[in-house]
This record gives C-alpha cells, sequence and structure tokens, in this order.
C-alpha cells in the first residue's frame, strides 16, 4: 500500500465535481427563469381577460357601442377624456380611471401590480403614461364622429380589441413603427378578441415589428369603408 495516499481526490475528480454542480446550476437557474416567465404571462392573459370583462359591460351600457382607442401613432399626452379605453373600462372592474390614477400621483409603472401593466415589460424611464396594452388602433377612432358598435362588425370574434403594447401607446396595431404590437412573450404576442377570448400568437405570425399580415383568425382592420393604414 502506497503510504502517501490520503483517499483524497484527484484534481481531474475536483474538476469533474465544479463542472456537474456549475451546470446543475445553471439548470435550476433556467428553470426557475423559465417558471418565472410563465407566471408574468399567466398573469398578462389574466389582465386582457379582465380587459375583455370590462369591455362587454361597457358596450351593453352604451348600445354596443365600443369606448374610444385613445391616442394613435402619437404616445399618450392626452389621458382626461372620459371616452378613452383607459379611464372608461377600468370603473367596471372596480378600479380607478388612468386619470385619476395619474392624478393622484398613483400611475402604475412597470412593477407594479396593476391590470395596466404586464409584469413581462420593462421600465422606460422615456415614457410618461406607461400603458402595457394598447386597443387595435382601427376602432373606435377619434376621427370618426361615432365609436365602434361591436353588433355591426362582421365576425366579432375574430376582431382583436386589444393587445399587448410597447408602452407609452394606448392603441397598437402590428407594425414596423414604435407603437407595434410586441412579442414579449418568449416571442409570443397576447391578443383579445371582441367575444372576450384570449390569445397567444407568435409575433412573426401577427407581423409584430414588422408589418400587419392578414389572416381570418385574427384581423385589425374591421371593413374597406373603415380601413385605415398608419404611417410606417
Amino acid at each position: 500500500m502506497n503510504g502517501n495516499h490520503c483517499g483524497g481526490f484527484t484534481l481531474v475528480e475536483l474538476a469533474t465535481a465544479v463542472f456537474l454542480m456549475a451546470l446543475l446550476s445553471m439548470l435550476a437557474a433556467g428553470q426557475f427563469a423559465s417558471s418565472v416567465e410563465r407566471s408574468h404571462e399567466a398573469a398578462c392573459l389574466a389582465n386582457l381577460r379582465g380587459w375583455g370583462v370590462a369591455a362587454g359591460l361597457y358596450a351593453a351600457d352604451h348600445d354596443g357601442k365600443l369606448p374610444r382607442r385613445g391616442q394613435g401613432v402619437q404616445q399618450v399626452r392626452v389621458i382626461d377624456r372620459a371616452e378613452d379605453w383607459f379611464n372608461a373600462l377600468p370603473p367596471y372592474l372596480g378600479e380607478k380611471s388612468y386619470a385619476e390614477l395619474a392624478g393622484s400621483g398613483r400611475a402604475p409603472r412597470p412593477g407594479s401590480k396593476s391590470i395596466f401593466i404586464c409584469p413581462s415589460a420593462a421600465e422606460d424611464a422615456r415614457v410618461e403614461h406607461f400603458l402595457c396594452y394598447g386597443m387595435n388602433m382601427y376602432l373606435s377612432r377619434w376621427d370618426r364622429p361615432e365609436p365602434t358598435r361591436v353588433h355591426a362588425l362582421p365576425s366579432p370574434g375574430t376582431v382583436a380589441f386589444m393587445a399587448d403594447a410597447p408602452g407609452g401607446y394606448a392603441s397598437t396595431v402590428p407594425s414596423a413603427g414604435a407603437y407595434s404590437v410586441p412579442a414579449r412573450h418568449r416571442g409570443c404576442a397576447h391578443v383579445l378578441f371582441l367575444d372576450g377570448r384570449v390569445q397567444s400568437f407568435d409575433g412573426d405570425y401577427l407581423g409584430c415589428n414588422r408589418g400587419e399580415s392578414s389572416h381570418p383568425d385574427v384581423r385589425w382592420q374591421i371593413d374597406q369603408a373603415d380601413a385605415w393604414k398608419p404611417p410606417q
């Protein structure tokens, strides 16, 4: 028996153990991050379902009319119009309107728990009024004399009512513009339809940050007479 052998680990064994520990740590961290992201996605979907409930109640109280979309391709600056969705819908969910929250210095920002905020959205100090969701830019535009009526739309169940927005925009649509629907959920974006259904779509399928794509299962423009192409 070699008297110099003390039963310790060789350098190769130690290196192997360190490598395995690092690998296990990386796998655990990846699983944790994936779990957090799935939790964020579920919370975002729940927010959109809430907006869908509010929109249905609002339409029932207003002869089928939807609230106004707010400003279009510009970032939100006007926040005191009662007809805009971010003021008209929250009371149906027992929440304060955005104008009330902002007026009291409690406007929600990324990281806060609010129906206005997607948990996956990142803070951007350049954005004054941070709205993580936007209404379909083609619906209830302010350059139309009347808001859009749900029952006047063909196949409203395929018309997008609201979707993930980049923050700072009250209305959105897949586009190459800064107001485009963002695919911030592992390459996917969430869309709320006028029938209250919420679905996740691949960003490339929608045309996020590239340009609106036309699909029979998700429509943004409501009809030829009302179609409006926002500037790119």
